[in-house]
């Protein structure tokens, strides 16, 4: 890689440390480039992204970011998994380390907050932004089709009184 594409590649990382809302790093030795496929897929279908860089550059890309703490982290044969909903991309990791051995998490960040192997465990188990908003709606929905059904209700039952009497009427 000559300066040009390093510069690059650093700009890029930058972008990625920035606009995420969850940064996890973990080491992905011994994956085998099918595995690794499998993860980008995952993490596509969730709405993040995988990324695997020079450690070098990707520290020169934390200095003076607000989660310059990941580059503790950055040692090793590391991989980044981050997406800009702050629960997918940990989620996504977390998945994938339980169905395979040698992806290892380390830990990540979350805008400022830098989280050790416990905290991506942690934000892996509070809900998707998706699940957020369909709870949120259910919550919004149900009270109207309680208030509906409390409306259609005496019409229903004025109804079958009618036609109970008129059933009476007609067998007397």
């Amino acid at each position: 890689m000559d300066r040009a594409q390093k510069e690059k590649v650093v700009e890029e990382l930058g972008q990625i440390f920035e606009s995420s809302g969850v940064v996890v790093v973990a080491h992905y030795a011994g994956l085998t480039v099918a595995e690794m496929q499998d993860l980008r897929s995952r993490m596509r279908e969730a709405g993040g992204s995988v990324r695997v860089a020079k450690n070098k550059l990707a520290k020169i890309a934390l200095e003076g970011k607000a989660n310059a703490s990941l580059s503790d982290l950055l040692t090793g044969m590391t991989v980044l998994t981050y997406s800009e909903d702050p629960v997918a991309a940990a989620k996504v990791a977390e998945g994938y380390a339980k169905d395979n051995s040698k992806f290892e998490i380390l830990g990540g960040a979350m805008g400022e907050t830098a989280l050790d192997r416990a905290g991506v465990k942690a934000v892996s188990d509070l809900p998707s932004r998706e699940e957020l908003i369909a709870s949120i709606v259910g919550c919004i929905v149900a009270p109207a089709s309680n208030i509906a059904g409390a409306i259609g209700a005496p019409a229903s039952n004025i109804a079958s009184i009618l036609s109970t009497i008129e059933e009476k009427a007609e067998a007397a």
